[in-house]
């Protein structure tokens, strides 16, 4: 229940404000504070002190940073989730994910009978199998050419695909983790560090604003006696505004000028720089093994057809 609501009879809304005009005289700095924030909130206050242009264009700014590592960090920390690209209905059994492609094919090509290669299907390794996209694709793209005959052209180009792709995964697990450490990392410190003493150093101007507006409503609502000593409170007042004005423009020119986002923006391109390029070499030199797989299934074709 609004506590308004309940106002004893001929009290109201001007007489209210005289006793929050009267009450700020006698105030400590806190409580003259929170009675002259009650007074704005309610639209009573008399008049208030403005900010300078250059402050007010700075707190925008700074507000609009603040943002774009808010939404960057929205998306990018999805990179420190491994299977964020993990197709979400598929299902994988133990034995799918309980070796690597690579040794599984290595394991498989120094087999001596077909036990030991179901063995070598089958056996378990304590490496942790990676739940990416590429990594699954690798794996069913082996499991897929081990329904086939070794010679078969399609069972091998599938061994193959398999490797390359289990390598795409691996590259982008390492892009993964310079992007955690180089990029979030980096955007979460400066949020706890520069931005926050940007919001500290605006607070503080906030504070001695509500402390001058309320030392020049108490100089004004002050008796003849008291005139003196209102003015000279009134005038250290302005001094304090000043000064955490000025502090506050200082603080965040330097968090607006720092080169550090752009740093960091740098070191994202280059983890996904780096993933792209191993993706495109891991794919360049498979496709001519693939296209020759595929000349030799063709020419086969065509003479037993002929």
């Amino acid at each position: 229940m609004n506590p308004f609501n309940q106002m004893p009879a001929g009290l109201n809304m001007d007489s209210m404000t005289a006793q929050f005009k009267d009450m700020t005289s006698s105030f400590s700095p806190f409580a003259r504070r929170t009675g002259r924030l009650i007074q704005e909130r309610l639209g009573n206050a008399d008049e208030i002190t403005e900010l300078p242009q250059e402050y007010l264009e700075l707190e925008k700014r700074v507000d609009a940073l603040k943002a774009v590592h808010t939404k960057l960090l929205a998306v990018t920390s999805q990179y420190a989730h491994e299977g964020y690209d993990y197709p979400p209905n598929l299902r994988e059994s133990f034995v799918d994910l309980s070796r690597s492609v690579s040794e599984k094919v290595q394991t498989l090509a120094q087999a001596q009978s077909a036990a030991e290669a179901q063995a070598a299907l089958i056996s378990s390794s304590s490496k942790h199998a990676p739940k990416t996209f590429a990594h699954a694709i690798s794996r069913a793209s082996l499991s897929a050419a081990h329904q086939l005959s070794i010679t078969d052209p399609i069972g091998i180009a599938l061994e193959k695909y398999a490797v390359a792709e289990e390598r795409v995964g691996e590259a982008q697990l390492a892009q993964d983790s310079l992007i955690v450490d180089r990029f979030n990392g980096a955007l979460n410190n400066s949020l706890k560090t520069s931005l926050k003493f940007a919001d500290r150093a605006r607070r503080k101007v906030t504070n001695a604003r509500l402390n001058l507006d309320g030392a020049k409503t108490a100089a004004r609502n002050a008796k003849p006696e008291k005139q003196d000593a209102a003015r000279v409170e009134v005038e250290q007042a302005e001094d304090e505004f000043v000064a955490a004005t000025e502090e506050a423009v200082s603080v965040m020119k330097n968090v607006l000028d720092t080169p550090e986002l752009l740093r960091n923006l740098s070191d994202l391109v280059a983890a996904q720089l780096a993933f792209h390029k191993t993706a495109y070499e891991m794919l360049a030199e498979l496709t001519p093994e693939i296209d020759q797989l595929q000349s030799e299934q063709e020419a086969k074709y065509s003479e037993a057809t002929s």
